[in-house]
């Protein structure tokens, strides 16, 4: 894949894009998902932000929390990219992991991509913390490689707004470590909350998914998301920090699935 593979993650708040060439993340960009913007404009937007690694890409793999964006990404593909392969994270995909939910089509696509990615690089069992703005997901699998499970919670950007719709007093403030738990100011005291907040509760959900595990040796514990450097250095279980896990995973799927078409 010398062309490397361009790889997106349309989320709730933000789309993640990437070039990814044989497990390595080259260049990657952040937008915003907003569900307004059309099939033409995301075309302008991709190509102004890929490039020249476009023209080169070997296929595009995409994961979707936002079936409304996928469709116009589907639509920009299709007049735009029609001769670039396309791998979409969903129904009738190889994931390559067995997901042993009770409805395994309810797993999200990026959690699939953050199971496959952590297997792949770590085998089981491996738990995901994925430390977003919408939501902070922990995804386990266990011992024998197969996806099991895992937990969602409240993302701290999510938190950080509810704050300021709550409580008028608490203006919102950036997302940043505190100088201590204890804080003497508002703005830290907020800080304090979401920060080490989240890193406890991090703590408290591992230690838990371990325990129900059997608390197997060698369980590595891997950070990933646009928040996992804040909070990383806050909590003690981390194993492992890679910011950019779906694209990776994402390459996996691509791999698996380009080679059935």
């Amino acid at each position: 894949m010398s062309g490397g593979l361009l790889t997106v993650v349309l989320g709730n708040a933000t789309t993640t894009l990437g070039i990814v060439r044989e497990g390595h993340v080259d260049a990657h960009w952040s937008v915003s998902s907003d569900p307004a913007r059309t099939a033409d404009e995301w075309a302008v937007l991709v190509r102004g932000l890929v490039g020249d690694d476009l023209a080169d890409a070997e296929g595009v793999a995409v994961a979707a929390t936002v079936p409304g964006i996928l469709t116009r990404w589907r639509e920009m593909m299709a007049r735009h990219l029609p001769d670039l392969p396309l791998v979409v994270v969903g129904a009738g995909v190889r994931t390559g992991i067995p997901v042993l939910t009770d409805n395994p089509r309810e797993v999200g696509a990026d959690r699939v991509a953050n199971a496959l990615a952590a297997v792949t690089l770590h085998g089981g069992p491996v738990v995901v913390v994925d430390v977003g703005g919408t939501a902070t997901t922990l995804d386990v699998v266990n011992p024998a490689g197969q996806y099991v499970g895992g937990a969602i919670a409240p993302g701290v950007q999510v938190a950080l707004e509810a704050l300021g719709r709550r409580a008028a007093q608490l203006r919102e403030v950036e997302l940043a470590r505190p100088r201590a738990v204890i804080a003497r100011n508002t703005v830290e005291a907020v800080q304090s909350g979401l920060v080490f907040g989240t890193a406890a509760m991090v703590e408290g959900l591992v230690a838990r998914a371990a325990e129900e595990l059997g608390s197997p040796d060698g369980l590595r514990v891997v950070a990933t998301g646009p928040y996992a450097e804040l909070v990383a250095p806050e909590v003690a279980c981390f194993t492992d920090l890679e910011p950019h896990l779906t694209l990776l995973g994402l390459e996996q799927l691509f791999v698996r699935n380009s080679r059935t078409r």
